[in-house]
């Protein structure tokens, strides 16, 4: 009998169980966003430790504003959580959004994560409206479980990918904020891509498939059974080539950043694509094992890239 691989390999405890509790200096906020990256985020940590410190924290802050949210709604047991109904989850995430945008009216936060996030925002003018539509993709994935075509999967990730790469950009600061956004968008895209393909095992363990439908009928693939058949392999290789095109389109981006925030970013995506690398070394088995780059494998790169 098939072990569910989220029942093999304990995942990282939510974030929503490790807020401190009493109030928290900015900094304290800031190292709290760190710990959040570090736990759950490992590419992202260590591609972050390419750019210049003054820059690393505000990048810790908006991964631990989307990780933060996305525990929220994946609030359930399978995942170390608790199995909270879902107008409760709902309800949180509201109530945790209305509070970041009044605190961001305000220009500040007590709240131990929201400190930090509020002062990254203000300090970079960040685009309030990805945050919204950031939000507005959580709440896809309280009542959503499939997209029926890409474009029906790319509105929900504007929401939850492409608008990272939008928040990431004054950060980056591009030679051409306006000719490097549709890149930095594919990069958010294709790294949630990447995330789709080796994490269908989990998702479908959460009831959700993000691979589109009509892909999977195309193919003849039916991602239910969890088996390596022909035809689920030709799925697989059309998504990963629809994936490579994404970051061949983020290269043209990178290119366009100065020369920190291009290898932190370069490291990123060179990163993620050998989870593709490693999908396709495993004969696209995504059910028996989670693709993965190891540690080493992140510092290693990290440090030939900041001799």
């Amino acid at each position: 009998m098939r072990v569910s691989n989220l029942l093999r390999r304990k995942p990282p405890v939510p974030t929503t169980h490790l807020l401190p509790t009493g109030p928290v200096t900015l900094d304290e906020s800031y190292a709290l966003c760190k710990e959040f990256n570090k736990r759950h985020g490992t590419t992202y940590y260590w591609s972050t430790k390419v750019l210049p410190r003054v820059k690393q924290h505000h990048v810790h802050a908006l991964y631990a504003f989307a990780r933060y949210a996305d525990d929220i709604v994946d609030e359930i047991e399978s995942q170390g959580g608790r199995d909270v109904p879902t107008e409760v989850r709902a309800s949180t995430l509201k109530d945790f959004g209305d509070r970041f945008f009044d605190d961001l009216d305000a220009g500040k936060s007590n709240d131990p994560v929201l400190k930090a996030v509020v002062h990254t925002v203000r300090a970079f003018d960040i685009d309030v409206s990805a945050f919204e539509r950031f939000l507005r993709s959580m709440t896809m994935d309280l009542t959503i479980e499939s997209y029926e075509t890409w474009d029906d999967l790319l509105v929900y990730m504007d929401g939850s990918a492409a608008v990272i790469g939008e928040m990431m950009l004054p950060i980056l600061e591009p030679s051409d904020y306006d000719v490097a956004l549709p890149h930095a968008r594919d990069l958010g895209n294709a790294f949630q891509l990447t995330n789709f393909l080796r994490d269908i095992d989990e998702d479908l363990d959460r009831g959700r498939q993000y691979v589109p439908l009509e892909d999977s009928r195309k193919f003849g693939a039916d991602l239910t059974e969890r088996r390596v058949t022909p035809e689920f392999v030709e799925l697989m290789r059309f998504e990963i080539e629809r994936c490579r095109a994404l970051y061949r389109s983020a290269e043209i981006g990178v290119s366009m950043l100065p020369d920190r925030s291009a290898k932190c970013v370069d490291a990123a995506l060179t990163l993620y694509g050998r989870i593709l690398d490693k999908i396709e070394a495993r004969q696209y088995d995504v059910f028996e094992s989670r693709a993965s780059v190891s540690t080493v494998e992140k510092a290693r790169l990290v440090a030939s890239m900041l001799r």
